[in-house]
């Protein structure tokens, strides 16, 4: 069945990434638009109307959307929201909504949720264990005759806090487990810090790519080819392509918190269904992944 998505974006990655995610899991034709507050009370009124079932056109800008037929008005963040309510309506679609619409009243055709977000039970809400993902290597790492560990570092967070000791730690204990036997490759993120790129560089391992002088992404050719991968504590995102997609053992490298939240019911969730392994000295070979193409299919079908 040919299908096509409008997606509605906020232009965060993370949350761009879900919605175009969906669509390509659906192997549905999709269009980008983005969307911002044309002021400042825009997302204020935008939860306001919504609960009084108020629809006004203005108060978000977003890009002129093509002149087209679409099954789904797909949106993920608090910004999107009432823009997909507003489009779907206007485009005789259906409304999707990735992530709860914590604020919004949950009348979306469908709202696809994360367990660490204890959704309620409605039958237009679909629970998923992680981010939605979809997972496409691009070639930029090639394995050799070794055995290969991968090393995704992400950064600091309003829930993390990333310490150059702590990371050489970590660092030194994978090198002195695997550097003989493996090959160890590394990436950073954007949002590495300038002095945990500076020390992942000074170990000269035998794949780096510091992201701030070198802006690719080989965490998908990571997952496909690495026996082992490691990743900080701090991406759900990250954390969610690795369990479900390809078949590396998983290994969470936990960050100092901040503050309690849903980030570490979302590492304590992957840990106890076996999805994970968070390092605690130990290194278990946990391998199970989320099927998220059979999860779409029972819901689109």
């Amino acid at each position: 069945m040919s299908r096509r998505v409008l997606i509605v974006s906020d232009g965060r990655a993370g949350h761009e990434n879900q919605s175009v995610a969906l669509a390509k899991h659906l192997d549905a034709a999709y269009d980008v638009v983005r969307v911002m507050p044309r002021f400042g009370w825009s997302k204020a009124f935008a939860l306001l109307g919504d609960r009084l079932g108020l629809y006004v056109p203005g108060i978000f800008s977003i890009e002129e959307v093509p002149k087209e037929e679409y099954d789904y008005v797909v949106g993920c963040g608090s910004t999107t929201y009432y823009t997909v309510k507003r489009l779907a309506k206007m485009l005789y679609a259906k409304s999707v909504a990735m992530m709860l619409p914590k604020g919004y009243r949950y009348d979306f055709d469908i709202i696809f949720a994360q367990m660490h977000d204890d959704p309620p039970k409605k039958e237009n809400i679909k629970t998923l264990p992680v981010n939605l993902a979809y997972v496409q290597p691009q070639g930029l790492f090639k394995k050799g005759d070794k055995p290969v560990i991968g090393i995704v570092i992400g950064g600091e967070n309003d829930t993390y806090r990333m310490s150059r000791g702590g990371m050489e730690a970590y660092l030194d204990e994978i090198v002195s487990r695997f550097g003989t036997t493996h090959t160890l490759a590394v990436s950073t993120s954007p949002r590495t810090p300038p002095e945990i790129e500076a020390l992942v560089a000074s170990y000269h391992l035998d794949y780096t790519i510091i992201y701030s002088e070198e802006p690719v992404n080989p965490i998908p050719d990571f997952l496909a080819q690495c026996e082992l991968v490691f990743i900080t504590s701090d991406s759900t995102s990250m954390l969610s392509e690795a369990v479900s997609f390809g078949n590396s053992a998983v290994v969470v490298l936990p960050l100092e918190s901040k503050k309690e939240g849903k980030h570490q019911r979302f590492i304590e969730m992957l840990e106890k269904e076996e999805y994970v392994h968070v390092f605690d000295g130990s290194i278990k070979y946990r391998t199970r992944k989320v099927e998220l193409a059979r999860a779409l299919q029972k819901v689109f079908a």
